[in-house]
């Protein structure tokens, strides 16, 4: 199991997407002015963003296909009213 603080935040989806935009078009003018070091470089840290993109959809998609088990709340089972 991953350390959970190893796990993109969704909240942050939007600025992953940012930097993945910029990636893109940073490589798009590395290759074309020939800088192979730093297309290289930036294909790395493009495969990082790609995959950070793909555990955040991910974890929403686990977690909208989550089964609702109707199992009581410590409160209910205890008789004490859990605080909020």
């Amino acid at each position: 199991m991953r350390c959970s603080l190893l796990r993109p935040d969704p909240g942050q989806r939007a600025r992953l997407e940012e930097i993945h935009d910029n990636l893109q078009a940073r490589i798009i003018e590395a290759k074309r002015e020939g800088w192979l070091g730093e297309v290289e470089g930036l294909q790395v840290s493009y495969s990082g963003v790609k995959d950070k993109l793909a555990q955040i959809d991910a974890t929403l998609q686990r977690k909208a296909a989550a089964t609702e088990l109707g199992m009581p709340s410590f409160g209910s089972i205890s008789g004490r009213a859990s605080a909020p």
